[in-house]
């Protein structure tokens, strides 16, 4: 296993559109989305929305037959299934929720390729609708973060990771777009990368002052261009550890020989 986590946000970077949008679009429902967007937060929106398209008959098999219609740039699995067979430990840090995102990776065929989703929990009730919640309870509680929407602050959770991965010395590459992913990029290390979306609003929000940013920052914009800096920076880390590992055990050789050369001079003892 290297050294590496790859932390990417789900829509608008593995998958090219927003899926919330994308499944108010291809039901039906934009106008009274809409019109209700001015009223609540986006999260508890969605799910006045997936209450709203069950009451109007739209069962949870119409939601994932157009979430398995989603459309994706065609190089974006392909750079993650080389991330993964080169060892990286890839996770989701994203505003979306769990239904749609397992259902969109389980049709992908590439849910085990990732160890860990962090998102708005989603789950299917007793009534057959579709439940969004939030990540934080907000109803209980504030996050802190003045950056974030309520319901999610992705900075805590790169928080979380951090602390998680601290004592194996792995660096983090995090891949995102949106306002959302402003936040994490903050807590990124020197060591790190961050691959903010060009163009898009973490992009925006980056270029106001880039020197806030510890990391090292790589934009990419498509699916294309994303494989090819991920790797790109997978095999830079990876040729960085190399070297570090060599310097070492050449530190280690010389010490040996040093050990060696101050060893009392013993002269041999004549029979």
């Amino acid at each position: 296993m290297s050294g590496i986590v790859v932390v990417f946000d789900f829509d608008k970077t593995i998958v090219d559109v927003d899926s919330d949008n994308w499944v108010i679009d291809e039901l039906g429902f934009t106008d009274l989305f809409n019109r209700l967007l001015p009223t609540m937060p986006w999260n508890s929106l969605m799910d006045r929305m997936m209450m709203e398209l069950h009451s109007h008959g739209k069962t949870i098999q119409d939601v994932e037959r157009v979430l398995r219609t989603i459309p994706l740039h065609p190089r974006v699995i392909p750079a993650i299934k080389a991330a993964h067979a080169l060892g990286c430990d890839l996770r989701i840090v994203s505003d979306a929720n769990m239904f749609f995102i397992e259902t969109i990776l389980n049709h992908l065929g590439i849910r085990a390729y990732f160890s860990e989703i962090n998102t708005n929990p989603g789950y299917v009730n007793e009534e057959g609708r579709l439940r969004i919640l939030p990540y934080h309870d907000f109803n209980k509680a504030s996050h802190g973060c003045t950056l974030c929407p309520p319901n999610m602050c992705k900075g805590l959770i790169i928080d979380r990771i951090q602390e998680s991965i601290s004592q194996e010395n792995k660096r983090i590459i995090y891949l995102g777009d949106g306002s959302g992913d402003y936040c994490p990029s903050l807590r990124l290390k020197e060591n790190d990368f961050m691959m903010p979306r060009k163009n898009f609003p973490v992009w925006d929000l980056i270029c106001k002052d880039p020197s806030v940013i510890k990391a090292e920052i790589n934009g990419w914009s498509d699916g294309e261009e994303l494989e090819q800096v991920l790797l790109h920076l997978i095999n830079k880390i990876s040729i960085e550890e190399k070297a570090h590992l060599i310097s070492s055990d050449c530190k280690l050789q010389t010490l040996s020989v040093s050990a060696l050369e101050s060893l009392p001079k013993v002269l041999p003892v004549r029979p």
